[in-house]
């Protein structure tokens, strides 16, 4: 299925809308988010799954956003709650405009700076990026945001306590008359009805009396199959003490903490509008496969579905969409996995990594800047290595988490990752190692402090590479590392590192990088999930 095409209403002779009415008849989870059903003679759009009655095709629109669905004068479906899924991977494996803007919006940008602010951070004119998004998604930005706050609105209404007043302005909401009349307009009930028809009761969302701020949970679906504890492993092998946390199952006596599988991950964030934290935990209702029984997310509960559990404390709850789309970002949860392992498999060499690995996901980033300096100071070391000098950093220019010794709620996080501004003025008092890298670290977090230089989900891999590669001691791999991780990029095979190396290696596949790169040629577009399965034969 082609995913960059927007769908319409052609029956005759227009194979996309007969693939996707095929995805659609026969009730297929796995194009869940990719697209949405418009049925035109009941005016509902739904998720391709949805266990109604299959419409006639001359009734039936595919729509590539929720907005769009929108537009078009349809409303989501009471059955299916098409909203309830994970979102399309096409924003990642595209690089276009359309792309970009989507993954900005998606983070809040609209929300904060307009659409001028998010025409100017892609480098185009509001009249030009609204052409180009209606034409390409069938929403404009601001239709394509107001489509993103009633989602949020609508997983704060049907998994917290929250007060609805409160829902209206974390979902990002200008007024309340106008958080009704959208979440009325898109859902056909009010916010209360709405709310109403959770399927249990609901949390109340906690104000912390140590460190102000609210703490709620939300559940965060992902794509099966999902390879969730290896994500969190990969994690934990590079958490910070301090900035990050992490969470290990009872351990047998014959087996080392060190070893035993890590079943929760949590991490200080410094978002939009102040600091956070989250705790994360995998979905403990899914067999083994990674899938559900069964097509329905509850909303709020636990387990239920492939995904996580995020419990987060926002010291503004306005921070609470960029929180998830950074949090869903990371964790790769809306990588199409079967379509992936699917193409890995062909290859006979990568088969039997699938086979032991299905859903396998790269991770990406919670924020661009720390993502950057992790690799600046990751590269040519050990990960123990790295892992030592960034503690040192962190404990040494980590901003500490305002009203809590032990971070709010007594999780063990303490401080923030430090910003870029604080390496600037004082990263050569902590950093060790070669005064060139030293230099450079300093360098760029100079540029990032004054905004010479900007990393954001908005760029393209081009533009990220290049812009990256231009500074002194920055090469390929650290602008290929983060592109793959920032920009959620599915096409990125690091042939110059060492540890994909000698995973080829053992797995019979060339080591010299210019051979490797041939023979992953195959692999595209996936070849950063086949570099993570490279990665894991070294391990």
């Amino acid at each position: 299925m082609n995913p960059t095409l927007p769908a319409t209403n052609a029956p005759a002779g227009d194979p996309d809308f007969a693939e996707r009415f095929r995805a659609m008849s026969s009730r297929d989870t796995r194009f869940d988010g990719q697209f949405i059903t418009g049925v035109h003679s009941t005016g509902i759009y739904c998720r391709p799954s949805c266990p109604a009655t299959t419409p006639k095709a001359c009734n039936v629109s595919f729509y590539l956003t929720s907005a769009a669905a929108h537009e078009a004068g349809l409303r989501a479906c009471k059955r299916c709650l098409p909203d309830a899924v994970p979102g399309s991977p096409a924003w990642n494996l595209r690089d276009d405009l359309a792309a970009r803007a989507m993954r900005l919006i998606g983070d809040g940008l609209v929300e904060r700076d307009g659409v001028g602010g998010l025409a100017a951070r892609l480098g185009y004119t509001p009249r030009h990026l609204t052409r180009v998004l209606v034409a390409e998604l069938g929403a404009g930005p601001l239709a394509l945001a107001r489509a993103n706050r009633a989602q949020t609105a609508r997983v704060l209404l049907l998994s917290t306590g929250l007060p609805i007043t409160d829902v209206a302005f974390a979902a990002g909401f200008g007024s309340v008359r106008q958080f009704n009349d959208t979440i009325t307009a898109v859902y056909e009930r009010t916010p209360t009805a709405l709310r109403r028809s959770a399927p249990h009761p609901l949390p109340a969302a906690m104000l912390d009396s140590r460190a102000g701020g609210t703490r709620i949970t939300v559940q965060l679906p992902a794509r099966a199959p999902f390879d969730g504890a290896g994500l969190l492993r990969f994690l934990a092998l590079r958490a910070l003490p301090g900035v990050e946390t992490v969470t290990r199952a009872a351990r047998p006596e014959t087996m080392t903490d060190a070893v035993a599988p890590v079943i929760g991950y949590g991490r200080t964030l410094l978002l939009p509008h102040g600091a956070a934290t989250i705790d994360l935990t995998l979905n403990a209702n899914a067999n083994a496969n990674g899938t559900a029984d069964g097509n329905e997310i509850a909303p709020g509960s636990p387990g239920g579905a492939p995904g996580v559990t995020c419990t987060a404390w926002l010291s503004n709850l306005a921070d609470l969409a960029p929180l998830v789309s950074r949090v869903r970002r990371l964790l790769d949860l809306d990588a199409d996995a079967i379509a992936i392992d699917r193409a890995l498999a062909q290859d006979p060499v990568l088969a039997p990594l699938v086979a032991r690995t299905p859903g396998m996901r790269v991770p990406g980033s919670a924020d661009p800047h720390e993502t950057l300096f992790r690799a600046l100071i990751g590269q040519q070391v050990s990960v123990a290595a790295a892992r030592t000098a960034l503690t040192r950093l962190s404990a040494a220019l980590g901003e500490k988490l305002v009203g809590a010794d032990a971070g709010p709620g007594d999780t063990g996080l303490l401080r923030l990752f430090p910003t870029a501004t604080a390496i600037a003025a004082h990263g050569r008092e902590v950093l060790r190692g070669p005064a060139a890298r030293v230099t450079t670290i300093v360098q760029t977090a100079e540029a990032l402090s004054t905004g010479e230089l900007v990393l954001s989900p908005g760029d393209t891999r081009d533009d990220l590479s290049a812009k990256l590669q231009s500074r002194p001691g920055i090469g390929p791999w650290t602008a290929g590392y983060v592109a793959m991780r920032v920009l959620g990029c599915p096409d990125i095979l690091l042939t110059s590192d060492l540890a994909l190396r000698q995973g080829a290696g053992r797995l019979g596949l060339p080591i010299t990088p210019g051979v490797l790169a041939t023979r992953g040629a195959a692999w595209a577009p996936w070849r950063s999930y086949a570099g993570m399965h490279l990665w894991s034969a070294y391990k």
